[in-house]
Formats: structure tokens, C-alpha cells, sequence
């Protein structure tokens, strides 16, 4: 800890890194997806709360599932991706609170305040869509996060019914308390068809040392 990681590693998470729409036909393994989420929940969160929930799309029925939730304009990429990944959030991570906050009664700041639970179930599982991103290009693959799709049909298709894998500990009812946030493309890009890199502020633009 303390020293700058290498070029390389800068170039593969940042300088280089692009955001793709065109993939090449090479899937994506279970564990290359393992690796990616072990990375990703290290990342710190209020009180470790840890609200992110990835449903990872692979099968051609999952994506037909996801298909008529897309704005046409992310219809082709996304089919063609080998995983959609749909980052959501438990807007009820609280009960989970006793097993990842121990050492306070986290649970309680939040079970009545649902308006700070909210909150802070979509600041914080947004930061760890960011580091999802970050973990991903880690691994080696490429991503292509998006908006542009329909939250209430993503989350009625995926998150309505009951469920009781890990990932989804609490059984899921019409009004589920799990929520979509955004999806994100994952698999190998194809450089090729990459456009030149639009601009981004300097420093002095956007940031300011008082």
C-alpha cells in the first residue's frame, strides 16, 4: 500500500480503457465473473453496507427476457455482448446489517428512515457499479455500462417473482425491493470498431483546492 501501481495497470483501468458496443465472439467463464465480484465487493461502502445485487444475463433466453426493456439503440450491442450484467440495489441491505456492521446497531438507522435507507442503498451500490467497472477491466474484460432501458419492466421481468438463490437472499414480491440501477455489457471488445476518445476536463476546469 502507498505506492503507485504500474503504467500498465493504469492503462488497462483508466488511459486506455474504452467503453465498447462491438464484441468479439469469445465467452466469458463463471470464474472470470467470480474474479470480477470478489474484486468488486472490497470496495468500501457506508457501514459496509454492501446494498449491490448482479444478475449476471448469459443465456439466450435471459437476454430475450431483457430485449423488449432496451431502447432500440442498445438492442444490437447488448444482444451480442456474451454477459449483461443488471447492477441493482437491496433497498432493504439493512437486514444484512447485523452480519456485515457488527459492532453498532446499524440495522436500526435505517429500518424506519425509509427515505435515508433509499438513499443510501443507490449511492452506494452506484459506487459499487463504479468499481464493478474498475474490477472487470482488472480481469481483462471490457465493458459497455449504459442507461437507456426501461427500469420498471427490467425490474418487473427480473426481480418480481420469488427467488431464493444467494444472490437474492430475500424472497422478491410484485413491489420487490430489489431495483435495477444500469446495465453494463461485459465480454472482449473489438478495437476495431472503436471511435476516437471524446475529450474530458482538465483539472483547473472542474477542481478546485481551498
Amino acid at each position: 500500500m502507498g505506492e503507485s501501481i504500474s503504467s500498465e495497470s493504469l492503462k488497462q483501468l483508466f488511459t486506455e480503457a474504452r467503453t465498447h458496443s462491438h464484441w468479439l465472439d469469445k465467452p466469458v467463464s463463471d470464474e472470470t465473473l467470480r474474479q470480477l465480484y470478489d474484486l468488486m465487493k472490497m470496495g468500501p461502502t457506508s457501514a459496509n453496507c454492501c446494498p449491490v445485487r448482479v444478475l449476471f444475463l448469459r443465456s439466450k433466453e435471459a437476454k430475450e427476457r431483457l430485449k423488449p426493456a432496451l431502447n432500440e439503440g442498445n438492442v444490437d450491442k447488448t444482444m451480442a455482448a456474451p454477459v449483461t450484467a443488471i447492477i441493482a440495489h437491496d433497498m432493504k441491505f439493512y437486514d444484512y446489517l447485523p452480519k456485515l456492521f457488527p459492532h453498532a446497531p446499524a440495522r436500526d438507522w435505517f429500518v424506519d428512515n425509509s427515505e435515508l435507507a433509499a438513499a443510501t442503498a443507490f449511492r452506494n451500490a452506484s459506487l459499487q457499479g463504479g468499481y464493478f467497472i474498475l474490477a472487470a477491466r482488472a480481469v481483462g474484460l471490457d465493458c459497455g455500462p449504459m442507461s437507456g432501458f426501461d427500469n420498471t419492466a427490467v425490474d418487473k421481468e427480473f426481480f418480481s417473482e420469488p427467488c431464493e438463490d444467494r444472490a437474492f437472499q430475500q424472497e422478491h414480491s410484485p413491489d420487490s425491493h430489489i431495483k435495477s440501477n444500469f446495465l453494463c455489457n461485459l465480454g472482449y471488445g473489438d478495437p476495431v470498431m472503436l471511435h476516437p476518445r471524446s475529450p474530458r476536463f482538465d483539472f483547473d476546469d472542474v477542481c478546485k483546492v481551498i
